[in-house]
């Protein structure tokens, strides 16, 4: 806020800005009503810029320093004045105090996602944020491009313009770079330099710079980013035999921390991880690694049936089915012939039972004689 010292009557004796707001850029002394007298003390402190405006016109800049309002120290408000005539009356000006510090850690970012040709993925949507640092380099270039009659000016007006500015410059800057988007974080520094390169001439025509500019991040959409961790995952693993391995003595842990059926759990995984051991999860375990086999199992055959016949008055056998099957093909066992086997009641002729029925169904007629 602005300090009145020594006032007689209207007239204003002291001008200073004392005011500790680090978001105002620009703020105006309060002149409504009173008139600057003349020879009245001008303070402007490290990191301001006083701005004259006469009549509408600006008038004067001062930097740093005390100064006397008189004809020796305002040479174009003196002409506009016409104090060079002898004329000391008081005057009526705007004074315009500038903050030329540095405003720092302010943000920007893309709202929307920028399209991106990428050499190995091909076209990518592209999400970057990061920050920067502002700050006044040319007072009255500011005041006449960007506040105009703003008597409280924050920066919070200019900083949505900057992005604009940043965001367009960053598109150009990745459609030019040719960047592999795997490799964008290490060039972000790279990138950094060439936006903060492009907005340059844009920001000195607001008569502002830019003495920092940073690319924090630059990200991909969400499901682009699920397929980039499977293919950085797959290449972790590497030798897929041991992650097996690993993957067995995973199975065999959590079965062993489930407490509810943790009996069956336990079991199935043991007999889970006994089988991945063997043959491993995919492929065959290297020759060192693998256990001796045991050997298969025998298939689970039923006993065959046997057969006592009576051929030329004497018992045979016993045969079995493909043996009956090769003395019907030589003509010693017809459907007459009388056959036993274990737990059938007496002998009874061939044909009788079911089983060597069969064997005169299948078998050709004669030949023709």
């Amino acid at each position: 806020m602005s300090i009145f010292d020594i006032l007689g009557g209207e007239f204003i004796d002291v001008i200073e800005w004392t005011a500790d707001n680090r978001d105002t850029m620009v703020w105006r002394f309060d002149t409504v009503g009173h008139a600057i007298k003349y020879g009245a003390k001008l303070t402007v402190r490290e990191g301001q810029a006083a701005v004259f405006v006469h009549e509408g016109q600006l008038a004067d800049v001062f930097g740093p320093g005390l100064y006397l309002l008189e004809t020796n120290n305002l040479p174009i408000l003196t002409r506009l004045q016409h104090w060079d005539h002898g004329f000391r009356s008081p005057f009526k000006s705007e004074v315009y105090f500038v903050n030329k510090t540095r405003f720092n850690d302010l943000k920007w970012g893309t709202r929307n996602p920028i399209i991106a040709r990428d050499p190995e993925f091909g076209p990518v949507r592209l999400r970057a944020f990061g920050t920067y640092s502002m700050r006044v380099t040319d007072p009255a270039r500011f005041m006449s491009e960007i506040v105009g009659t703003d008597g409280d000016f924050t920066k919070d007006e200019i900083t949505l313009q900057i992005r604009n500015v940043i965001v367009q410059e960053f598109s150009r800057a990745i459609a030019s770079a040719n960047i592999p988007v795997l490799d964008m974080a290490a060039n972000t520094a790279q990138l950094a330099t060439l936006v903060a390169k492009a907005i340059q001439p844009v920001i000195e025509t607001y008569g502002l710079t830019l003495p920092e500019f940073y690319i924090e991040n630059v990200s991909l959409p969400a499901e682009v980013e699920k397929m980039l961790d499977k293919r950085t995952s797959m290449g972790i693993i590497g030798d897929l035999d041991r992650f097996g391995q690993y993957a067995v003595s995973e199975a065999m842990m959590n079965a062993a921390q489930n407490q509810s059926g943790a009996g069956a759990g336990f079991g199935a995984a043991m007999g889970a991880a006994m089988g991945m051991a063997r043959s491993g999860p995919w492929g065959a375990v290297p020759q060192q690694q693998a256990a001796p086999a045991a050997p298969p199992l025998l298939p689970n055959r039923a006993v065959e049936t046997v057969w006592h016949v009576a051929i030329s008055g004497q018992a045979q056998g016993p045969y079995g089915r493909g043996h009956l099957g090769r003395l019907v093909a030589e003509g010693s066992f017809t459907r007459e012939t009388l056959v036993w086997t274990p737990g059938q009641d007496g002998w009874l002729p061939a044909e009788d039972v079911a089983e060597l029925a069969q064997l005169f169904t299948m078998m050709p007629p004669p030949l023709p004689g």
